[in-house]
């Protein structure tokens, strides 16, 4: 038997609309039917998190309430199984991770063709649904991640919505081995993993775009070139970024463009960059007031046949996949571990772009 307490850490968000979160004593919940309590050890903190703390994302129907739990990228063991689990051949001890789906109906239309992850009645970790930034949760046993054997807890964490969001990208561009690739946030959570699936797990060549801060973590993780994008002038509607990411590429341009980071320049930026059927492939998600890409003009989509997609977290196929990756050691997120009363401070860090790679909880005390 394993011993589980009456009461556990977590981290809320106390005042929703605002960068601020609060260490309370929460009651350990049962798990009802199809469900799993995982004592959860670390969770990754990711910028959608801040989104939704700080009710900058127009996309969620509803702010966020006060007491949330947030996070969306735990890993833990399960310490008890609720009924009619069986089938899902889980069992006490084993490691698995949660998702920002965390759940999803296995009826609807994306659910059906294998897009799970953008199920049209999923739950989201952390929003509406207590996610990970405590030490117990609960989970279904039908899509918790399994985490292979070998891999570090802290390691596994930032993959579960960072990796298999980017790795899902990446299938999307349609972009074959040899071909080019930008990426833009190219240093940051999803780009730096980005970047390592691309060009270590596919066989692309990657351009990496971001603050000259963050050249050597794109450099580490794979890329071919680094740009620097603050030493390119906004005033010129990207010419000259255009210009020089064509010098690199036999004057054509990129076949692919990967938008990781939330800035709506970084999109009206990317798509000159692709030569003719390039694929924009968006990502990040900007905060506040929604806005078109202002280089999507029909004369230049219709000249070039250009394609912009878009591409949510990954299923959950592609998770079992990015784990997979990682195992092999393909894929290692750049990442440094904090206490969860660290969380407000870096939330801070991360509004003001300073964080490079990743960030992850431990939740143990």
């Amino acid at each position: 038997m394993v011993d589980i307490p009456q009461t556990y850490k977590a981290a809320v968000y106390d005042q929703p609309g605002t960068i601020s979160t609060k260490v309370v004593d929460l009651e350990v919940p049962e798990p009802g039917a199809g469900e799993v309590l995982i004592n959860l050890t670390h969770s990754g903190v990711c910028h959608s998190d801040l989104g939704v703390m700080t009710n900058t994302w127009s996309i969620l129907p509803l702010p966020t309430p006060p007491g949330q739990v947030g996070g969306h990228e735990g890993v833990g063991k399960i310490v008890k199984l609720g009924a009619g689990t069986e089938a899902s051949n889980l069992k006490i001890g084993d490691r698995v991770g949660i998702k920002w789906v965390s759940g999803v109906c296995g009826t609807c239309h994306p659910c059906q063709v294998g897009s799970d992850g953008s199920c049209f009645n999923q739950k989201v970790s952390g929003y509406y649904t207590p996610g990970t930034f405590q030490q117990y949760t609960l989970g279904p046993a039908n899509y918790v991640t399994p985490i292979p054997e070998g891999l570090d807890s802290a390691e596994a964490a930032p993959l579960l919505c960072a990796g298999v969001t980017v790795y899902s990208a990446l299938k999307r561009s349609r972009a074959r081995p040899g071909q080019w690739v930008v990426i833009s946030g190219a240093g940051g959570g999803l780009g730096h993993m980005a970047v390592q699936l691309a060009s270590r797990g596919m066989g692309l060549r990657v351009i990496g775009i971001d603050h000259g801060s963050k050249e050597g973590i794109v450099k580490d993780s794979g890329a071919e070139h680094f740009i620097d994008i603050t030493q390119f002038p906004k005033d010129d509607k990207g010419a000259a970024l255009t210009e020089y990411v064509q010098s690199l590429t036999d004057g054509v341009g990129a076949h692919a463009a990967i938008v990781c980071t939330a800035a709506n320049a970084a999109y009206a930026q990317a798509l000159p960059l692709l030569r003719f059927q390039g694929v924009l492939v968006c990502v990040g998600i900007p905060e506040h007031e929604p806005q078109a890409i202002a280089t999507a003009h029909p004369s230049a989509m219709i000249g070039k046949q250009i394609s912009i997609t878009g591409s949510a977290v990954g299923s959950r196929v592609e998770a079992v996949e990015t784990m997979e990756f990682a195992a092999r050691g393909i894929l290692k997120a750049h990442y440094r571990v904090e206490k969860m009363e660290a969380l407000t401070e870096v939330f801070k860090e991360m509004s003001e772009g300073r964080v490079q790679g990743r960030v992850v909880l431990d939740l143990s005390g």
